[in-house]
């Protein structure tokens, strides 16, 4: 699958730049990675709000052989193969990978320190 195909797949969406990753590429949307390519097919990039549309599709994870042997499984789903034939539903589906996309990339709260001061309620006695 080429850069053009991919960029024409996604046309109804946004424009879509293609980049090497690995053994594949990682689709970008506004500077965002909302999907990878491997082995010419797609995987969107999902999270428990939409998990259950892939899995009502029969859709599956992404996953790879890691080291030691053991399956690695991503957070990236096959696209359903009709979206290939349907632009404007891939539009809908790719918006959705690409709001999932940007809250997880969102920076994490950093956990309360647990010392003296957050046991008396973070503030120091007054002298």
């Amino acid at each position: 699958m080429t850069p053009d195909h991919i960029s024409e797949l996604f046309a109804q969406f946004r424009p879509v730049s293609v980049r090497r990753l690995f053994g594949g590429a990682g689709l970008y949307a506004d500077g965002v990675m909302f999907a990878i390519l491997s082995k010419n097919v797609i995987y969107l990039k999902a999270d428990d709000s939409t998990r259950a549309a892939f899995e009502q599709e029969g859709c599956a994870p992404f996953s790879y052989q890691a080291k030691g042997g053991q399956r690695a499984i991503m957070s990236y789903w096959r696209m359903p193969e009709r979206l290939y034939d349907d632009p404007d539903e891939l539009a809908t589906w790719a918006e959705r990978a690409l709001a999932v996309a940007r809250r997880a990339s969102e920076p994490k709260a950093k956990p309360e320190k647990k010392g003296r001061a957050a046991k008396r309620g973070a503030r120091t006695p007054r002298r």
